[in-house]
């Protein structure tokens, strides 16, 4: 972490998110947004509470900013769940930008992950709080922007998700094309496994169209189902009692794999019920696979006149439609030519330039509001603190430390979920 003034004379414009994942489609965006703040000639890190070890050379610790962000210096904060990492940054006494990446409504995993429904109700809770902290609130979509402006954010924008293709500009991994490159029709989601994204829906779809048209076709389901095992031995079951064939669940894939995925599919199959943007969507586009997709949220828009959008979910309308997709070289000629389109369009947007747009306003305009937390937050931050160095280096001495009772009224909870 930079220490001192910043060595540029300018304010330093650093990101903030709870974590940095490996190929997803925030640890992109964050990636190419610092690349066009260093290309501006700010000074810029990736402070994370976590993040993937393929990652962690490129973060700071959300730990090591405190007393080294200034008032003069901006934090751009990625909200997509509460983490100790934003509750620390909301408490410093720098501007703040939120872009807003979309909670998934808690509803979608009740019975699933009662984990993920707590994080996700108390996230919709905790971003209420940045209503008064914010210079501004972004939404990566035009959805997720009318999402902020409903909730009462004061001044919103769009700075769109443009996505950077390098991660697919690599050799695909030849094991994939070896196992799945032949005579087969090949039908891709990629997405993390989970309910809102009703992989369970793609894999009904995927069996009427097997029934009806193509027996031996197969279905490829490529994302991460970490946590959510026992949602992964559903859809096993699933593919079981429906009588699917050839379905294969890949977990997550490596940059090289997803790139031969890409190369080998014949249709991108999407049932997702909700979606902040979905970047697959657009890497889809750029690997000129034809996309079929259900109409809900902000599917549309990214779409944007690309592929194909449905709004059944009968199993034999949307199998009829996949159908017509691939058997039709006119229509696959013709849904190819709007997702060019579609993606050039995207593409056009000076991305780069909207970044410095947005962080250049955020620095010059009025100051939002005072920094509203609790008088004792940094004697809660330093407590934490300590207990985190005890559970990482003597954990049999932090199990057995008392539990405390938890107190009323605080804004910010730096506990560790003891």
């Amino acid at each position: 972490m930079t220490t001192g003034a910043p060595t540029s004379g300018r304010p330093r414009v650093h990101q903030v998110l709870a974590t940095l994942g490996y190929g997803d489609a925030i640890g992109n965006e964050v990636l190419g947004i610092q690349r066009a703040l260093h290309a501006a000639g700010y000074e810029s890190e990736i402070i994370v509470e976590t993040a993937d070890p393929r990652l962690e050379p490129l973060t700071t610790d959300y730990r090591d900013i405190v007393g080294e962000v200034g008032p003069d210096d901006l934090l751009v904060h990625h909200f997509s769940l509460g983490s100790r990492a934003s509750r620390t940054a909301f408490a410093l006494p720098c501007r703040m930008a939120l872009i807003y990446h979309n909670i998934t409504p808690p509803e979608y995993f009740l019975g699933v992950h009662p984990q993920l429904v707590r994080q996700c109700f108390h996230g919709r809770r905790e971003l209420l709080a940045y209503r008064s902290r914010c210079e501004i609130a972004l939404g990566d979509s035009e959805f997720n922007r009318q999402e902020l402006e409903a909730l009462g954010f004061p001044r919103t924008d769009v700075l769109p998700v443009v996505p950077d293709f390098t991660h697919l500009d690599v050799a695909p991994d030849a094991r994939v094309l070896d196992t799945y490159d032949d005579e087969r029709t090949n039908i891709l989601f990629v997405g993390r496994l989970i309910p809102n994204k009703r992989p369970d829906n793609v894999i009904r779809y995927f069996r009427a169209y097997q029934a009806m048209y193509d027996r031996p076709a197969r279905l490829l389901l490529a994302g991460s189902y970490g946590g959510f095992d026992n949602y992964r031995a559903e859809l096993l079951a699933l593919t079981v009692e429906i009588g699917a064939e050839n379905v294969e669940i890949l977990g997550q894939v490596t940059n090289a794999e997803l790139t031969a995925l890409y190369d080998i599919a014949d249709l991108f199959l999407c049932a997702s019920e909700h979606e902040g943007f979905c970047v697959p969507l657009i890497e889809a586009f750029h690997k000129r696979v034809p996309v079929l997709a259900f109409a809900a949220t902000a599917v549309p828009a990214t779409m944007d006149g690309g592929g194909v959008l449905y709004s059944s979910t009968d199993p034999l309308v949307v199998a009829g439609l996949m159908h017509t997709v691939l058997a039709d070289e006119a229509t696959e000629d013709d849904v190819l030519r709007r997702q060019d389109a579609a993606l050039e369009r995207l593409l056009a947007r000076d991305f780069p330039g909207l970044v410095r747009r947005f962080v250049a306003g955020a620095l010059s305009g009025p100051r939002q509001g005072v920094v509203h937390a609790t008088p004792d937050f940094w004697d809660q931050f330093a407590e934490a603190d300590a207990l985190e160095t005890i559970r990482l280096r003597r954990p049999a001495a932090f199990r057995a430390l008392p539990r405390a009772p938890r107190e009323a009224g605080r804004l910010v909870d730096l506990g560790h979920g003891r």
